[in-house]
């Protein structure tokens, strides 16, 4: 079959399912795009001719398009995904940040971005990066250490083996990522005789490893013999989709269950075993139950510093078991690597440990945290309401399926300590990267894969402004998306963090130069400039009834509210390591690095071995 490089790409994308558990799915459900010289003639034309298969979404900023396809993938839990387009020079390497927040969420999407000529007969192109080192460098050579995997197709004999290996990596729930295809523009275009059986459907099979034998019944044999064992539920949990299986080991054996922001949903907050968020953005019972540890579980979690409080949270002798499909997690904090499928270890550590059960607090301290989160849910602050209260106004009239987006700022802290989860979907925080300008992007790519629920976005003046271009793309895909604009007039959370450091919020606010007054921004008039139907909010009262109307209506609906940047969320109890200057003329600082450096004794190496456990 002759059909140009962009065409028989664009054919062989439209022939690749994933399956799992016997469920089959597209493994690129559509392509996102924004066209320009270095891809217009070529993937922009095959789009054209083979609409039928690839369906075509439209992009307005080249970063937020690889938001909107890490958003889909993770929706999907990891089964399909989206590609995107771009042009050379600018265009390709607004897709950096992107890939960068993929890969490091451990998320499948597919970049396309146009390159140079690989004939280089037209010389010097137009954006192309001029190195004078070599002329086989061109800026998408940027992507390389933010993608999974990368290649540049210089040749149409190129395509086949690159075009395999970038499903192999988009489909491994070890190694997947950002997957990035350099396409010379010329290549693009150039016509070759293609095997038909390379068009021809193919089935990607989602695989499920089980534990060996020998390690599970070290694991099991930890945990029997603890005696205040904790259960750290991470992402793996939901893209394995195995909450039920954690549930069931749960009630089975009373071991309570703490969350960290990717695995926020692993359990229904109100689970007579759930203990909630865990670590610096934590809460009260998770953080008490953490510290008095002796034996933990991490499930598909990748032990990120938060989760730990910066190493802080459990005890130096604390033993782990990292039940996780990556080695690279598996093997840390010194634990006992248990390498499987999330759903397959529960499920035989279910097996292994049939008849033990455990007493614990777990039920007192969460009902506690949850009296806790009344309260902050109604402060009656005024006359600008807290956070806190915000975002329990949108807890109450949001259904159990309905999807909380966020990405940065002092939200996504106080959405994981705070957000009544009910659903193990319900809840999507960015917090691998967390990127500003991710939520809305992010939110688009989530509604797109599940147009049955409603999407809400939680999102900050600071990070809206940094990119709120696909509200565009959301009111032109009838993509409906309710979004809370909370304007506290500054970056509010590095205010906070900046205070804390000895900084006195130096450059976190927004004001006019050499002055406090505000700025004059109106943002929600912006978010009606883009297409958006506006309401605007001032009381709890006023937002509850506006949260109402957004989910009556079948338009995409921003709502502005101002809050009291001062009023911080309840505290989890824990610490962030963030270096604080070892000296300074500010007393501020001086007494905050006082402080830094008592905490920083609470830091522990965990390199415990599990054989220090002993079983009573």
């Amino acid at each position: 079959m002759r059909l140009t490089v962009a065409q028989a790409l664009v054919r062989f994308l439209a022939a690749q399912y994933t399956e799992r558990d016997g469920e089959q799915r597209r493994l690129i459900a559509g392509c996102f795009g924004i066209f320009g010289h270095g891809n217009v003639a070529g993937v922009g034309q095959a789009l054209l001719q083979d609409a039928e298969q690839m369906p075509f979404h439209h992009g307005r900023n080249e970063q937020a398009m690889v938001h909107a396809a890490a958003g889909y993938a993770r929706m999907t839990n990891r089964l399909s995904t989206l590609a995107c387009t771009s042009s050379v020079g600018p265009g390709a390497t607004n897709m950096v940040t992107g890939a960068a927040l993929a890969t490091i969420n451990r998320l499948p999407v597919l970049l396309l971005p146009g390159d140079v000529f690989a004939t280089r007969a037209a010389g010097t192109v137009l954006q192309e990066l001029e190195d004078p080192r070599s002329y086989d460098v061109s800026v998408n050579d940027t992507f390389k250490p933010v993608s999974r995997y990368w290649d540049r197709i210089s040749r149409p004999e190129q395509l086949a083996p690159a075009m395999l290996a970038a499903m192999r990596v988009l489909t491994d729930p070890v190694d997947t990522g950002a997957v990035t295809l350099a396409l010379p523009q010329d290549v693009q275009a150039e016509a070759h005789d293609w095997p038909e059986e390379l068009f021809e459907k193919r089935v990607w099979h989602i695989r499920r490893p089980l534990p060996e034998p020998d390690v599970l019944a070290q694991a099991a044999d930890l945990l029997r013999g603890a005696r205040h064992p904790l259960i750290v539920s991470g992402g793996g949990t939901i893209y394995a989709e195995a909450t039920e299986a954690l549930r069931e080991l749960a009630e089975s054996t009373g071991i309570p269950v703490a969350e960290t922001q990717a695995g926020k949903g692993s359990l229904s907050y109100d689970h007579p075993c759930s203990v909630g968020a865990i670590g610096a953005t934590g809460t009260t019972a998770a953080n008490a139950l953490a510290r008095e540890a002796d034996v933990v579980l991490g499930v598909g979690t990748r032990w990120s510093d938060f989760t730990t409080a910066s190493r802080s949270l459990f005890g130096s002798d604390t033993a782990f078991v990292n039940l996780n499909v990556a080695p690279v997690d598996a093997f840390k904090h010194a634990g006992l690597p248990l390498v499987a499928d999330a759903r397959a270890g529960l499920e035989a550590l279910g097996d292994a440990l049939d008849g033990v059960h455990f007493d614990t607090r777990a039920h007192e301290l969460a009902a506690e945290w949850d009296a806790t989160v009344e309260a902050a849910y109604t402060l009656g602050h005024g006359p600008r309401p807290a956070q806190s209260e915000v975002i329990g106004a949108v807890n109450r009239i949001s259904e159990p399926t309905d999807v909380i987006v966020c990405a940065a700022g002092s939200m996504p802290g106080d959405l994981h300590k705070l957000w009544r989860t009910r659903d193990p979907k319900g809840y999507h925080v960015e917090y691998g990267y967390s990127c500003m300008g991710y939520e809305i992007a992010g939110a688009l790519g989530v509604k797109m894969a599940a147009p049955e629920r409603e999407v809400i976005v939680m999102v900050g003046d600071g990070s809206y402004l940094m990119m709120a271009s696909e509200l565009v793309t959301a009111v032109a895909e009838r993509q409906k998306l309710i979004v809370v604009l909370v304007q506290n007039h500054g970056y509010q959370s590095i205010g906070a963090l900046s205070e804390s450091v000895g900084s006195q919020r130096f450059g976190t606010r927004y004001r006019y130069l050499g002055s406090d007054e505000l700025l004059p921004v109106d943002l929600a008039a912006n978010a009606a400039s883009l297409g958006a139907d506006i309401a605007r909010a001032t009381t709890v009262a006023e937002l509850e009834d506006a949260l109402r109307d957004a989910r009556a209506s079948s338009r995409t609906t921003v709502i502005h509210v101002e809050t009291d940047p001062l009023v911080g969320a309840p505290s989890s109890g824990a610490w962030w390591d963030v270096p604080v200057a070892e000296t300074s003329a500010l007393d501020t600082t001086r007494a905050a690095r006082a402080d830094y450096e008592r905490e920083k004794t609470t830091q522990h190496t965990y390199l415990s071995t599990h054989e220090r456990v002993e079983t009573p």
